[in-house]
């Protein structure tokens, strides 16, 4: 492992996470509140479904490739969100490699101690054509999440100038994937398919605030914090030079750790602990409700690595390759940069401050957080002007 330039490091995380405050569609009537983090995160399991059906037709999937070019798609996105679609397209048409350079200076300024082989391979995403089957899959999911979120929006802007030319450049985009062989377009354009219903369950949890009760800035949603596990676990393993199916079974599980939240909604870890029987009940709960709500949309050969990965992430399960410590130590890493970076903007309640050493002091004391280097990101955070 690189002990100088990691991966995983304060700046990277803070990086992702501030995306939390990108607004999307903000020139138009929103009735929820649509971020960038969470639009990255609905975008990931879009591409798992996709992937999944590819991989069901008989065609290989390369899984690592799949997570880490939707990573870096995410950090160019992060660089120049702000550009309206249509303006972003066009300069990327005139001004590709300009714009690229651009991307790729602002994060080297922006994350400064990111390890060399990561940067080589995000220079080498930008400067490619990306026209293997996983970058197909990247920029379908892309573009079938827009999709949704323009569904959520449509109806309360009617009236808006040009809202019927978004709709028709939207739906031309959907269409023309799916004339680039992926299997699971033609089902997820359906809007009536169990799998879209699935997509659509999943993308509930887009309404469903962190810390619920208490004021904090920004305000992250459950799947915005799915993503952001998924994205740390998978940094942490490159740090270790895990490869093979490991990198699936982390990522995944982070990424879908708290999907049986659409069901029961969020059950905080107060209540969880304040009886021994609750966890199990809760559990029960989930796993029952799993096969009511979620089982039906999903093909039946999809369905035990998913119940493993959304109702058992943080156990360590015998013949399953997955760091289960490091992804629990990634979740717990979340919630304290949830807390630590509102109380910075100024947003502090006595929970928060609370939560944040208790988290911090849990990561250190109980060993998880050894293996992310978690000691060194805390101070870093605790150094970093936000």
């Amino acid at each position: 492992m690189n002990t100088e330039k990691r991966n995983l490091n304060a700046a990277m995380l803070y990086y992702i996470f501030d995306s939390a405050n990108m607004h999307r569609w903000n020139d138009h009537f929103r009735t929820v509140d649509l971020t960038e983090l969470d639009k990255q995160a609905h975008k990931a399991i879009i591409e798992w479904v996709l992937a999944k059906c590819e991989e069901s037709a008989g065609t290989a999937i390369d899984w690592r490739k799949l997570i880490e070019h939707n990573l870096f798609a995410f950090i160019q996105r992060i660089a120049i969100t702000d550009l309206k679609p249509p303006v972003y397209y066009k300069i990327m048409k005139d001004r590709k490699a300009e714009v690229n350079d651009y991307a790729f200076n602002e994060f080297r300024r922006l994350v400064p101690d990111m390890d060399p082989g990561f940067l080589q391979r995000f220079r080498e995403y930008l400067d490619s054509e990306n026209d293997s089957k996983e970058d197909d899959i990247v920029r379908a999911a892309h573009y079938l999440a827009t999709r949704y979120e323009f569904d959520l929006i449509y109806d309360v802007n009617r009236n808006s100038y040009g809202i019927e030319g978004t709709k028709k450049e939207i739906e031309e985009q959907v269409e023309r994937f799916m004339n680039i062989g992926l299997v699971g377009m033609e089902r997820l354009r359906d809007r009536n398919d169990p799998l879209t219903l699935f997509v659509n369950l999943v993308g509930q949890l887009r309404c469903q605030q962190r810390w619920a009760r208490t004021p904090r800035e920004p305000k992250t949603t459950v799947l915005g914090h799915c993503v952001f596990v998924a994205n740390a676990v998978y940094l942490n393993d490159l740090d270790h030079g895990i490869e093979g199916v490991q990198i699936y079974n982390d990522f995944y599980s982070g990424l879908f750790h708290d999907l049986p939240e659409v069901l029961t909604k969020d059950v905080i870890t107060p209540v969880k602990n304040s009886s021994d029987d609750l966890p199990e009940l809760i559990g029960n709960i989930e796993s029952d409700m799993f096969a009511e709500k979620v089982q039906p949309l999903i093909p039946a050969d999809w369905l035990e690595e998913l119940e493993v990965m959304s109702l058992r992430p943080f156990e360590e399960i015998e013949g399953l390759r997955r760091d289960w410590a490091s992804i629990k130590a990634c979740d717990h890493l979340a919630a304290w940069i949830e807390a630590y970076v509102s109380t910075q903007y100024g947003i502090s309640s006595k929970i928060l401050r609370d939560a944040k050493q208790t988290i911090g002091r849990k990561l250190i004391t109980e060993g998880k957080g050894e293996r992310i280097g978690v000691s060194k990101i805390l101070e870093d955070f605790e150094k970093m002007e936000i």
